[in-house]
This record gives structure tokens, C-alpha cells and sequence, in this order.
């Protein structure tokens, strides 16, 4: 009588290979699913913005047009990017650590952000020593992108911004005197506040008082006395909204009935808060307008408002444009992550059709855009007119 605990010889042969065919086929199966699961590279994505602070508007705006792009890409089959926030809350100092922390701790891919000037140069240093590439969305100050190949831009520059509100003051508004009011802390109001001023004179205007107040500021009234005694014909205001909100009120309490003009530093629905009533009738360049009946415009607008419930401002429609342009070079180069190759795929973007006009970065990676001017009215800004470079 046989043991049933003994087989013969050739069975287990064939046990042997039946457990060789079962862990080559799983072993096929693990390997086709690692290859479906590399067809879909993974981008590490890094954002720095200003989630409090004086700014905390333009960053929690940008960063409603960074996540909407996020999750329309993530939900396609070629590409998924994952998000790192980090708030600089409207400090440099914070910034340079946040990036720092993206860059070593997160290991991010890519950087975008931020949104005031001064943040964004003050991180660029960093990303070019790391060579991790920093895209800007909407810092506009001439020597944001002086730091190095790896820094680049979405945006157009203050050089193209100042000359256009200069033009619009001196022919449409038919202004031949201004005044110019900086915030001495910002290097975007400094910059801008310069290559209005330059252009102004070469039309034949004439810049007949200037001064200066700084970042969270609440008083302006001795500014606004030396203004009222020289008269000009526009007061030009290259700041951000919080302290030209509160500007605008005071000078219509003081009896100023000149109009205010400014730059993409307004772009915020805070202004219209803190300005109340007074800002009627005001102009300030803009990259965007929901007014547009562009239908990539009208669609993003839509798809913003059913999100959020309220208005895409032009901060929301900018970051939203910089995810799309980082996912583009993603996939040019190919899924790569290094920087260099991502770096080289963002550095070559040409006529990239975005919500906020198609977007060519030059040799110097800024972007030329055209600017919208927009009227102010009781709660937001309507489209006025477009300049082009």
C-alpha cells in the first residue's frame, strides 16, 4: 500500500512547473502593471503664495486657478501632477524658507509663485542655485527672471504695463500732468511707478508731483494734500490694493475729484471693499477680463464661477494658465523630471492658447501679452480697452 504523502517522480515535475508557470505569469502581471502605472508620470509640483498677509488675496485667488487646473488634468489619462502649498504670507523671508522647503524636504519638481514682485525675487536665487524651475504667474517687475535660465514667467512685464497706462492716460484720458504715488517697500510699485513715469514724459506728459508711502499704510492724507495743491490731471498709483482702496476713499472724503489710474496690483475684489463708492469711474491694466467674449475665456469663467460662486479675477485665470503651461512642458519633455529638461520645456513654450492670452516666452522668459484696461464701477472692473505690445 502506498503513503499518501509520497508522488512520484513525475508529479512532481509537473507540480514544479505549474508553480513556475503561476509565479511567471504573475510576475508578467506585476510587469504589465508597473508599465500601465508608468504611462501616467507623476509631476511633484511646488506653490508658493501669499495665503495671509496684505496680499492674501491675490495668493488664495491664484491658488483657486492652480487647483481647478490640477484637478482638470488629474482627471485625464496622460499626466498627474500632485500639489505642496506653502505660504509665504506676504513676507520675502517666508518665501525663501518656503522654497527652500519645497525644494529639499518636499523634493519638488517645479515651483510657481508668486504673485508680489518682491517674493518672487527673492526666491529666484534659490531656484537657479537648486536648478528647480520657478514660474511666476504675475510678478511683472522688469528683474524678476535676472536670477537665471531656470526662472520664467506667464506674465507681461512693468517696462510693456507702464508705457500702456501712460499711453491710456496721455490719449484716451487726455492727461498732460500726473502725480505718482509709490510704495517705497515694493520693488512691482517702485519698477512700475518708473516706466510710467519714463514713458509719460516721452509723449509730452508731464509728472508735476511724486510721493511715497509704504506697505500697510492706513493714513494717506498728507500724501494726498501735496497731490490736491499741485492739481494734476491723474493721479497714478502703482500699488496693491489694499493700501489703494483705502487711498482712493480718503481722497474722494478730502474733496479730490481726480481720477485714479493704476496697475495689475488693484486686481482684487478687496479693492472694491475698501474703496466702497469712491472708486467709481478709476482705470487699471489688467491681464484678463471675465468680460471677454473670447469662448476659452467665456468657458473658464463659467466652469470658475459654478466652482467658487463668485468672478474669476485675473490672479485666478494667471495661475490657472501657469499649471497648464508647467503640464505642457511636463509632457514635451517627455515625463522627465529633472530640471533641466523641465526647465528647457518651459523655457521653449510658443503660443500656448491660455485663458489670459496665447502665451510666447522670449529669450529672456517673459511673456508678450497684450494688457486689458479696465473701468472700475461699484463692485468689480469692466473691460475698457486693449493695448498690445
Amino acid at each position: 500500500m502506498k503513503s499518501g504523502l509520497l508522488y512520484p517522480a513525475r508529479m512532481i515535475k509537473q507540480s514544479f512547473k505549474t508553480s513556475f508557470s503561476y509565479l511567471a505569469l504573475l510576475s508578467t502581471i506585476a510587469g504589465a502593471s508597473g508599465a500601465f502605472a508608468a504611462t501616467k508620470p507623476v509631476l511633484k509640483l511646488g506653490a508658493v503664495f501669499s495665503m495671509s498677509g496684505p496680499t492674501a488675496s491675490f495668493g488664495q485667488e491664484s491658488m483657486d486657478g492652480v487647483r481647478m487646473a490640477i484637478q482638470e488634468i488629474n482627471k485625464k489619462a496622460d499626466i498627474k501632477i500632485d500639489l505642496v502649498l506653502e505660504d509665504d504670507k506676504s513676507e520675502s523671508t517666508d518665501a525663501t524658507n518656503a522654497i527652500r522647503k519645497l525644494i529639499n524636504v518636499d523634493k519638488v519638481h517645479v515651483v510657481v509663485g508668486s504673485v508680489p514682485s518682491s517674493i518672487t525675487m527673492a526666491m529666484a536665487p534659490i531656484a537657479q542655485a537648486a536648478k528647480i524651475p520657478l514660474l511666476s504667474p504675475s510678478s511683472t517687475n522688469v528683474k524678476v527672471t535676472d536670477a537665471g535660465d531656470y526662472i520664467s514667467r506667464i506674465c507681461f512685464i512693468d517696462d510693456f504695463q507702464g508705457s500702456g497706462m501712460a499711453k491710456f492716460a496721455f490719449e484716451t484720458m487726455k492727461a498732460k500732468t500726473a502725480a505718482v504715488v509709490i510704495d517705497s517697500q515694493q520693488d512691482y510699485s517702485k519698477g512700475l511707478g518708473s516706466s510710467f513715469s519714463d514713458a509719460f514724459k516721452k509723449l509730452g506728459g508731464k509728472v508735476s508731483v511724486e510721493v511715497s508711502y509704504q506697505t500697510k499704510d492706513q493714513d494717506f492724507s498728507s500724501q494726498l494734500t501735496k497731490i490736491r495743491t499741485r492739481k494734476p490731471d491723474i493721479i497714478f498709483v502703482p500699488g496693491y490694493y489694499g493700501e489703494v482702496g483705502n487711498m482712493i476713499r480718503q481722497a474722494v472724503a478730502m474733496g479730490i475729484t481726480t481720477k485714479f489710474i493704476g496697475g495689475d496690483g488693484w486686481s482684487s475684489p478687496i479693492l472694491f471693499d475698501l474703496a466702497g463708492p469712491a472708486i467709481e469711474g478709476n482705470y487699471f491694466a489688467d491681464h484678463f477680463s471675465p468680460d471677454d467674449t473670447d469662448p476659452q475665456v467665456k468657458g473658464f469663467v463659467s466652469k470658475y464661477t459654478a466652482k467658487f460662486k463668485r468672478t474669476p479675477s485675473a490672479m485666478a485665470a494667471l495661475g490657472y494658465d501657469s499649471v497648464y503651461v508647467v503640464a505642457e512642458a511636463f509632457k514635451k519633455a517627455g515625463g522627465k523630471t529633472d530640471g533641466e529638461s523641465l526647465k528647457n520645456a518651459i523655457n521653449s513654450t510658443q503660443g500656448y492658447a491660455g485663458v489670459t492670452g496665447s502665451i510666447t516666452l522670449d529669450a529672456k522668459r517673459n511673456a508678450h501679452k497684450p494688457l486689458v484696461v479696465l473701468e472700475t464701477k461699484k463692485d468689480h472692473g469692466v473691460f475698457k480697452t486693449r493695448i498690445s505690445p
